[in-house]
């Protein structure tokens, strides 16, 4: 396993728990739909959010969350309105992003609400 998918599964973890702590419940991990791929599906107060995380070691060439770029985002929302359908979702939903800065042993989790459009 590369160093980035460690990276990826570490950051992917800690947002879980991070959203769990929060009190959002996991529907999903990981979820495919072709050429998609939604790290989490949560829901909490009567929300299905689609959540993106974006794990990096440095801010050296940007934030996380800047590395969502238009493209990424289209392949989420394909993949969401794939799963809107597969389990008959008929309420309110939403794209966030959690942005995960390691450093040296510890962590910085941002939550970012409504992220994609």
């Amino acid at each position: 396993m590369t160093d980035k998918i460690k990276r990826g599964n570490e950051g992917e973890n800690l947002a879980a728990a991070f959203l769990v702590q929060k009190g959002y419940k996991i529907r999903a991990r990981n979820y495919r739909y072709k050429r998609s791929e939604i790290d989490l599906i949560v829901e909490k107060d009567g929300w299905l959010i689609f959540v993106e995380v974006k794990t990096r070691s440095s801010v050296a060439f940007g934030y996380p969350e800047e590395f969502v770029d238009e493209k990424k985002a289209e392949k989420i929302m394909e993949g969401a309105d794939h799963y809107l359908i597969e389990v008959d979702w008929n309420s309110n939903v939403r794209y966030d992003i959690i942005s995960i800065t390691l450093k040296n042993g510890t962590h910085e989790i941002v939550h970012l609400e409504d992220a994609i459009h």
